[in-house]
């Protein structure tokens, strides 16, 4: 890790317009989970839908989206990527400081208003287990979206064709597509924490530990690797 380069890349990403679009969401989905909580309709019935499908569905890739794709993709936008590469740092270290920073935000950003929601909806326990879900996803999450940034020019493209057609609709509906599901993985580790299968999770949790790994192992050596072999004109080509 290099302490220089985690305090760069954090005061350029809260200081952007684009961290404005992290804080709609989480607003949403608290108020909803309100809502919902007080119609005294039974959190079973709700919490799959609100909690899996938006929290987990949407709140949580589309936050690593965003905060993934830009840690290190807005310098190879505009260039300053030459500033970091002329320096005698090894790629790995950047990286892997681009991707501490890309797990914090994420985990800050949806993990911490997952863990409200859980908790509003069927208490501590609950809010608990969404919050460590949510953190294990938001790990896998920014490990590949961080390497969709270098290793191509449309990262947010590939990466809501990700989320919307293999997660949301693949992995709905086709069990063979679950095991390469990030969301999976979350919901999975949220229901055996909180040790009762409210998100009708599907995959074991041996298997959602060791897939969420292969992703962020994965994801980081491919990132690493491209790195390596980038131009200091920036070409990703």
């Amino acid at each position: 890790m290099n302490l220089m380069i985690i305090r760069i890349t954090l005061r350029a990403l809260l200081g952007r317009r684009r961290a404005l679009l992290l804080l709609p969401v989480p607003v949403l989905l608290i108020g909803l989970t309100l809502f919902a909580g007080g119609t005294g309709v039974r959190v079973e019935r709700w919490a799959p839908v609100l909690l899996n499908g938006m929290g987990l569905g949407v709140l949580l890739p589309l936050t690593a989206l965003i905060v993934g794709s830009s840690v290190l993709g807005l310098e190879i936008e505009d260039g300053t990527i030459t500033h970091i590469l002329t320096k005698p740092l090894p790629r790995r270290e950047i990286i892997l400081s681009k991707l501490l920073v890309a797990w914090l935000v994420t985990t800050v950003a949806a993990g911490v208003p997952l863990g409200v929601a859980g908790a509003i909806a069927d208490g501590a326990t609950l809010g608990t287990a969404l919050f460590v879900g949510a953190t294990v996803g938001a790990l896998a999450y920014s490990a590949l979206f961080l390497a969709l940034s270098v290793v191509t020019r449309r990262p947010v493209i590939i990466g809501m064709s990700y989320i919307l057609i293999w997660e949301n609709l693949l992995g709905t509906y086709v069990d063979g597509t679950k095991v390469l599901s990030v969301r999976q993985f979350s919901s999975t580790i949220t229901d055996t924490v909180s040790g009762n299968p409210i998100l009708q999770s599907t995959l074991s949790v041996g298997t959602a530990a060791v897939m969420a790994g292969v992703f962020v192992v994965l994801g980081t050596v491919a990132a690493t690797h491209r790195l390596r072999s980038f131009s200091l004109a920036g070409d990703t080509n």
